[in-house]
Formats: C-alpha cells, sequence, structure tokens
C-alpha cells in the first residue's frame, strides 16, 4: 500500500467541509486535481470513502472509521516534526476530550485534579457539549476521549472493540426545586395535585430517564419548560419555576447553601452511571498512557456524588 501523507490531509479537510470545492480551497488547489487525489486514496486503499451521491458529501461507513486514522496519522507526524525543531517547549501532547455539559462542570475539574495529583500530569482541553455531537467527535477523530452518561440505547450503537468505556463512578439525578422561607421545598412530589416539571427536550437521554420515572410513578405534572441542558434547568428551578432532575454533582454547591433542596425521596432518584470512551484506533501515548493507569486501578475513579 503507497500512501501519501497530502492526501491524508485531503481527506481531513473533506471530512471537515463535506465539500470538494471548499476542501479544494482550503487545501489550495484546484477541485480536478483535489478530487483525482481523493480517488487516489480511495484506489490505493481499495475502499469508497466518500459517498458522491450526496449533497453536501458523505462518508462511507469505511470512510468514517479511516478518518479517525487518517486524522490520527497527520497529527502524530506534526508532533514529532514540531518536537524535532524544538517548539513544543516542553508541554508534549494535549489530550483533547469532549464532555457533557453537566460532567464538564461538575465532575472534569475534580476528576483531573485527582489524576494529577496521582502523578498523572497530562495536559488536557476540555470541549463541552452535547452527547450526540460528543459520539460525532469521538466516531470521526475531533477528540481523543469522551466522558458521558452511560446511556444503554447509545451504546448499542458504538461498537465496544473499536469504541472501549471503562467505568469511572456513579452519581444520581436528584428532583430539586427552590426552598420556602421556611426552607421547605415550594412543591411537594407526593402531592395529590400537578406539579410544575421542568423538562429536558425531546430526545436528551437525561430526559428519557426521568420520564421513564415518571411514567412508572404516574406523577401529575405540567411542563412550564425544556431545554436539553441540565444547567439550565438548575437556574430555572431556582427562579423557584418547578421542579426538575438535575444530577447531584451539578448541584452540590447550590444544595450544600439551601438555595435548592430535594423534594423527594429515594424513590424519586435516577442512578447514574460516568464512562470514560475513547477509540481504539488512536494511538496517543498519553492516552494509552491514562487507559492502563484506569484499567489497573492505579488512577483511582474520582467520587462523583
Amino acid at each position: 500500500m503507497n500512501l501519501e501523507s497530502k492526501w491524508l490531509e485531503d481527506f481531513s479537510a473533506l471530512a471537515a467541509t463535506r465539500s470538494f470545492s471548499q476542501a479544494a480551497e482550503r487545501r489550495f488547489v484546484t477541485q480536478p486535481a483535489f478530487s483525482r487525489r481523493i480517488r487516489s486514496l480511495e484506489a490505493a486503499l481499495g475502499l469508497t470513502l466518500v459517498n458522491r451521491s450526496r449533497t453536501p458529501i458523505e462518508l462511507t461507513a469505511a470512510g468514517q472509521l479511516f478518518l479517525v486514522t487518517a486524522r490520527t496519522v497527520v497529527e502524530q507526524l506534526g508532533e514529532v516534526v514540531r518536537h524535532l525543531h524544538h517548539l513544543e517547549s516542553g508541554q508534549g501532547e494535549v489530550m483533547q476530550v469532549a464532555a457533557a455539559h453537566s460532567l464538564a462542570l461538575g465532575f472534569f475539574p475534580r476528576w483531573i485534579a485527582q489524576l494529577r495529583n496521582e502523578g498523572l500530569n497530562i495536559a488536557t482541553r476540555l470541549v463541552a457539549t452535547n452527547v450526540g455531537d460528543a459520539v460525532h467527535a469521538l466516531r470521526e477523530g475531533g477528540c481523543d476521549l469522551m466522558l458521558a452518561f452511560y446511556d444503554p440505547d447509545a451504546a448499542l450503537q458504538m461498537d465496544a472493540e473499536i469504541f472501549p468505556s471503562l467505568h469511572l463512578g456513579h452519581t444520581e439525578m436528584l428532583p430539586v426545586c427552590a426552598a420556602g422561607p421556611d426552607g421547605k421545598p415550594l412543591f411537594d412530589l407526593e402531592s395529590e395535585g400537578s406539579v410544575p416539571l421542568l423538562a429536558y427536550s425531546a430526545g436528551a437521554f437525561l430526559g428519557r430517564s426521568v420520564n421513564l420515572l415518571l411514567r412508572q410513578r404516574n406523577l401529575r405534572f405540567t411542563t412550564v419548560y425544556e431545554t436539553a441542558m441540565a444547567d439550565s434547568l438548575k437556574g430555572m428551578a431556582l427562579e423557584g419555576l418547578g421542579i426538575a432532575w438535575v444530577p447531584q454533582l451539578s448541584v452540590r454547591a447550590e444544595l450544600a447553601r439551601g438555595e435548592l433542596v430535594v423534594c423527594g425521596g429515594a424513590q424519586w432518584h435516577v442512578p447514574l452511571e460516568i464512562r470514560l470512551y475513547r477509540c481504539a484506533l488512536v494511538r496517543k501515548a498519553n492516552v494509552r498512557l491514562l487507559w492502563r493507569k484506569l484499567e489497573s486501578g492505579t488512577a483511582q475513579a474520582a467520587v462523583a456524588g
């Protein structure tokens, strides 16, 4: 197999722009020349990487997997060249982590601090995003690791051999609301009337878990607000507008200050598992080191509660 490094950069540009003309412009070549280079890459691999019948173009399943390797090779070549020219200033590789918003704020800082205390001085770059975009980034090599709550439905769509995961900890979603002047919850889940619900948008994983609980317990409620972000629900709860189910790690401070109170017993809590995902095709040394430490138990999982 005879591959040219410029073809890998071309393919990465095409995946980023989803347009032959825009990618050719980014790579400073004419579109016909760029198209020939992509076809040469496909011929060398013996694979079709691009579905050209769609606008914007789409990567085939093989193209999505190969993109991870292409980006990794290009990045590693760049790292080596920068190292040889003494341009890294001793910082080494930067590990990019895509994380769900609530984990980015409530879990990631404590976890990284604990790893550094254990001697793993790994440089990281965090991207807080929604779970769908994080999965997409992991699939296409846009991040090295993904930090997310375990979703059985999503797990079924990811090959565990290509995208292995590790358990990092447990937390739970708590039903919270603002406190009245007496310090008691403004709303009561055990009341016979309907309660105002601050809800997750349709399709959000945390929302699916909450909706399942509401159906199981036959709660009467009126939805007064919807969003995909737990922190936005927390903000509305702080304003006294209703009950929100929020990960405990996102409301530690507000609960401690009495600004929010838990308005239901353990039967209203929703367990959550925190997992770290990687792509087995990525060969970054710092990712492999961290993974080995976590697998062996020499780097402990952070306490998430």
